[in-house]
């Protein structure tokens, strides 16, 4: 449920690293061919280079695998696949700027230049409220059964007509140990006076509430204005008091890379890839429960290439593709079979052993979905929370 992805310092670098097309030993040819599955040569695939069309595409910054040059690996094998040009542009930085973008014109009623966009999962139920988006074309992307039966069904969108999930992952705490001093346990550890100045919460309302609820005992699944009254009341105070140094989108992870953050609440793959650069960072679900979001695919009202969406869609959805992109990411992937495709290989193996990537049955119990809010409910809750964190 992520809001805004600047470029932190080597996560770029990283994703290269990661990114088959640049030559790198994740997911290499002799994983593939362990995998029985090769360039024309994949389950559900396109065939060849014969095709045409094209399609494009919208999504948040640094979500994919990229080339050596920084281009997206998946886009160029997509293009070579089927011959159909995409236009990938990495311009949804925060949704709410991003839907006032594109009201106008889908008011309107008139198409927009993207067939294929990128939101959160609460940010696309507002567009199917408002027909502002077309049913996915779903038979004809057979490798949608490989949806993870946990990301099935969402509550802004029960029958699964109008969105497929990109990634998942989970909102939690993430802290600097040097800065820390300790082991973070839970949500509680915010709030130690000892920390005071050194904390950040989300901009994203549901990540920042929903932890602070879950640690009061509240059911975030069926979210109510009076349950989220004490946890509104206790940022406010630690906002007052210092407690809170800021609220951040991604821009967290360079503070917490420096040390100048030493806890905050923060995304699981985000912190994933970071301690990569720096093994000090941790990211921890307590136990009174994570976040769990997901941001999905939406085809916009009027969309113009739906065989291409389609297509993009069943090539994304196959479990090899869709490991590049994990490995890369390391959020949790909507597509079943990635992990033993990630495990084939020894330089992906770890990933597949991450419960934050692979929830297991223990972490699962631990993830909660925050739950609908009708719009005159979310404009409530916002303007509460916009209190908070502009003042």
């Amino acid at each position: 449920m992520k809001e805004i992805r600047p470029h932190p310092r080597g996560r770029r670098s990283f994703l290269r690293r990661l990114a088959l097309g640049a030559g790198a030993a994740a997911l290499g040819p002799a994983l593939l061919q362990a995998c029985g599955r090769g360039p024309g040569g994949r389950e559900g695939a396109d065939g060849g280079g014969a095709g045409g069309g094209e399609l494009v595409i919208s999504n948040f910054p640094l979500y994919i695998d990229v080339n050596a040059p920084g281009a997206p690996g998946s886009v160029s094998r997509f293009q070579k696949d089927t011959g159909i040009r995409v236009r990938y542009v990495e311009d949804v930085n925060d949704v709410r700027q991003f839907f006032a973008r594109l009201q106008p014109q889908l008011a309107a009623g008139r198409p927009l230049a993207q067939d294929l966009i990128v939101l959160t999962g609460w940010m696309a139920g507002r567009l199917i409220r408002l027909g502002w988006v077309e049913p996915l074309p779903l038979a004809e992307v057979p490798n949608a059964r490989y949806l993870v039966p946990s990301l099935r069904k969402p509550s802004w969108d029960p029958e699964q007509r109008y969105s497929l999930p990109w990634q998942s992952g989970i909102a939690g705490i993430a802290y600097n140990i040097k800065a820390t001093g300790r082991e973070l346990r839970g949500v509680e550890d915010l709030f130690d006076p000892a920390l005071k100045g050194r904390v950040s919460a989300l901009l994203e309302m549901r990540d920042t509430m929903g932890l602070l609820m879950l640690a009061n005992g509240q059911d975030i699944t069926r979210p109510t204005w009076a349950a989220a009254q004490p946890s509104f009341k206790r940022l406010e105070q630690a906002r007052k008091d210092g407690q809170i140094r800021r609220f951040t989108g991604n821009d967290y992870q360079n503070d917490l890379l420096a040390g100048n953050l030493a806890a905050c609440i923060g995304w699981s793959g985000d912190v994933a890839q970071l301690a990569m650069e720096k093994p000090d960072l941790r990211f921890l679900v307590p136990d009174s429960g994570g976040v769990l979001w997901a941001d999905v695919m939406l085809m916009p009202k009027g969309t113009r290439h739906r065989q291409e969406v389609a297509r993009w869609l069943n090539w994304v959805y196959e479990p090899v593709e869709a490991a590049r992109i994990a490995a890369a990411v390391q959020y949790i992937s909507p597509v079943e079979g990635v992990r033993e495709v990630l495990a084939k290989d020894p330089a992906t193996a770890p990933l597949a052993a991450n419960p934050l990537m692979f929830p297991d049955a223990a972490m699962q119990k631990k993830l909660h979905v925050f739950g609908p809010l009708s719009d005159q409910e979310e404009a409530r809750w916002e303007e509460r929370f916009a209190q908070i964190t502009d003042g």
